[in-house]
């Protein structure tokens, strides 16, 4: 007798065929959430996030990779319609920075190379990693952070804007809209909210619901942006 869950039975045939289909609809998921997320530049006023969901998103921003695993982020999260006056300015007067729900400012750390012990501490608590490699690595970044001042301000803004990227994803998926922002006075924007010198201001990232659809806009295809093998 063949038992059900034996390989080639019909009920593994079954398993392994709605695994596949789970695995497809994720995908189509996450593709559609890609192609749909545009830059929105009016959002509705009225609509407002609770401080949960604001975190929820922040915490699925900050899974994004890092070198090192440092996380290489802080987020400074602009809710309270006084702090959006006060960034309004800061901004150029684009009116999403006040129209929105919320404002993250994406902050990237110059000093994450501080980061090594707690990254790497349970993991050696957990017996996970030994001692000397967990040496090692923090040797590793404490080399590569004094070998050139402008690594450390580019790796706070490459690793960051993997961050803000993701945080724009999962505003998507929950049916949220958003819109990143280059266009600020950074130096005012310090001054304005007390950043500590350890931060760079790397980007604003509005998010809410929209009050207008974004603005169509058009992509090169992929055959003029790919290069093979070397130019």
């Amino acid at each position: 007798m063949r038992l059900l869950d034996e390989p080639g039975s019909e009920t593994m045939i079954m398993i392994k065929e709605l695994k596949w289909y789970m695995s497809s609809m994720i995908s189509t998921d996450l593709f559609t959430v890609m192609r749909e997320r545009h830059s929105v530049k009016h959002f509705d006023p009225a609509h407002s996030l609770s401080a949960q969901e604001i975190r929820e998103l922040l915490e699925l921003a900050g899974s994004a990779p890092s070198a090192w695993n440092l996380q290489h982020w802080k987020f400074l999260a602009i809710a309270d319609p006084a702090a959006k006056d006060k960034l309004l300015p800061v901004a150029y007067g684009q009116q999403q920075a006040a129209e929105a729900s919320v404002v993250i400012a994406i902050l990237g750390d110059l000093e994450a190379n501080r980061n090594a012990e707690a990254v790497f501490d349970p993991a050696v608590n957990a017996g996970h990693m030994p001692e000397e490699v967990k040496a090692a690595l923090i040797g590793q970044i404490e080399q590569a952070y004094a070998a050139s001042p402008a690594y450390a301000r580019d790796e706070a803004i490459r690793n960051a804007s993997l961050a803000a990227m993701q945080l724009m994803l999962a505003a998507k998926a929950r049916g949220l809209d958003s819109c990143p922002m280059g266009g600020f006075d950074a130096e005012r924007f310090v001054q304005a909210f007390n950043v500590p010198a350890r931060y760079i201001p790397v980007l604003l990232v509005a998010i809410g619901k929209a009050a207008a659809p974004a603005r169509p806009s058009a992509r090169f295809p992929a055959e003029q942006t790919i290069v093979w093998n070397g130019f």
